[in-house]
């Protein structure tokens, strides 16, 4: 229930890499940047103010889509459940947002994609076994 939904808008800053868990279940994941561009009135342009990086995890389906559509530097939306999971390692305190994401595409304001829709492939039926020829009957 009270989770908390979040659409992030950013660039593909690590390559997305695929592992499975355990218990055999398939999941890609990718680092997110995202930069906030504000207008400094004083200089008269835009400027970059701090970048957020958030780690983003797709599962099943998802995340074999996103192994292959998704690349290096690619602008793209991410929309997900915010994670924020506080840890201690050699003594220092770190904080880390996760996305654990529910849809993933390309940001269209800043360029072109192709949609390609996936399709199950039904299973091929299990070939017969081999029979002797005498086995065959004669057909007349």
């Amino acid at each position: 229930m009270n989770e908390t939904l979040v659409t992030v808008v950013g660039n593909v800053a690590t390559e997305p890499e695929m592992r499975t868990t355990e218990a055999g279940v398939g999941f890609t994941r990718f680092r997110l940047a995202t930069t906030a561009r504000r207008w400094d009135a004083q200089r008269g342009s835009w400027a970059d103010g701090p970048t957020s990086f958030y780690t983003v995890r797709a599962w099943r389906t998802l995340a074999g889509h996103v192994k292959e559509s998704v690349g290096l530097g690619e602008p793209l939306v991410v929309q997900g459940r915010l994670k924020i999971r506080d840890d201690e390692r050699d003594g220092r305190r770190y904080t880390d947002a996760e996305i654990e994401a529910v849809a993933v595409g390309h940001d269209l304001a800043r360029g072109v994609s192709r949609f390609s829709r996936s399709s199950l492939q039904p299973m091929a039926p299990r070939p017969e076994p081999a029979t002797s020829p005498q086995a065959d009957p004669v057909l007349t």
